[in-house]
């Protein structure tokens, strides 16, 4: 099965109207480019604002069911038959989580994911919006092939990619929201960045897609300008298509599934692996605990 994947780009204004508006758009331009599969950024109701803390912005934060955005995608992958993975800050009773909903291409909602690692540091303070996730890594069959989806952070931890993958993952989805680091403007992690989630592609034998916001967002304490440079990657980590750092983008790439299938197989990654020697990554300190 032959599958086409699109990443989207844009700066995220403080008008959730037209945050969604421009969301759409750029979603019926990737299903005119022939996209099954759409990626948008994360959090893309709103500026980031992680950026600092400030109790109001817990009023974003909605039930899946009732989130607009959510309903309205759904809506949208019916008219166009594409999938789309929507990513909203969700309330759960008195818990708040960094979420993507997960929407195959008739419209039906198959599930949530809820980011699992949550960062801390100047402009990222997202430990003081969002408990860490706890509905664990999952795959989900759609349309136009298995899809595993995690978001920003989780893209740095090879564990989160590895725990898709040996669940039947065809495909991983990225939606980011990364910049600058505002403490330390001689940093930029845009290469680095993108080596990390390379890896995974490559260590897994299967395309990767990751959507980044643009612009410069100004907080209280905090200025963050985000760089962009969505991209996917193929099945050995190769980047396929990239966009600009400052501009709204969309790209498209095609896979055969079937084709990056038998070559992973071939490949023997996951026929050698020992699940049995891995005990170290499953503490903190790397060190085996007595059952």
């Amino acid at each position: 099965m032959k599958t086409t994947v699109a990443a989207t780009q844009f700066a995220s204004t403080p008008d959730r109207v037209a945050n969604l508006a421009t969301a759409e758009r750029l979603v019926r331009e990737s299903a005119r480019q022939g996209a099954n599969i759409v990626l948008i950024q994360e959090l893309f109701e709103t500026p980031y604002f992680c950026k600092e803390h400030d109790p109001k912005c817990f009023a974003v934060a909605m039930p899946i069911a009732e989130n607009p955005a959510v309903r309205r995608f759904q809506d949208l992958a019916r008219e166009l038959n594409v999938v789309l993975p929507c990513s909203v800050y969700e309330r759960a009773g008195n818990a708040f989580y960094n979420s993507v909903a997960i929407i195959d291409a008739d419209g039906s909602l198959l599930g949530t994911y809820r980011k699992a690692h949550i960062p801390e540091s100047p402009g990222y303070h997202e430990k003081f919006y969002f408990s860490p996730g706890d509905t664990g890594f999952k795959v989900w069959p759609t349309r136009f092939g298995t899809i595993g989806v995690a978001i920003c952070w989780d893209q740095w931890f090879p564990e989160s990619a590895r725990a898709m993958a040996v669940q039947g993952a065809e495909i991983l989805f990225y939606p980011t929201a990364i910049g600058s680091e505002p403490q330390d403007l001689s940093i930029d992690s845009r290469d680095h960045w993108q080596r990390a989630m390379q890896g995974h592609a490559a260590s897994n034998i299967m395309p990767l897609v990751a959507s980044n916001r643009v612009g410069t967002e100004k907080g209280e304490h905090w200025t963050v300008t985000y760089y962009g440079s969505s991209f996917i990657a193929d099945h050995t980590g190769a980047i396929v298509k990239q966009a600009a750092r400052d501009n709204e983008a969309v790209l498209t790439a095609t896979f055969d599934l079937d084709w990056i299938r038998n070559y992973r197989n071939a490949w023997g990654v996951f026929r050698d692996r020992r699940p049995e020697l891995y005990g170290p990554i499953m503490t903190l300190d790397g060190q085996q605990r007595a059952r």
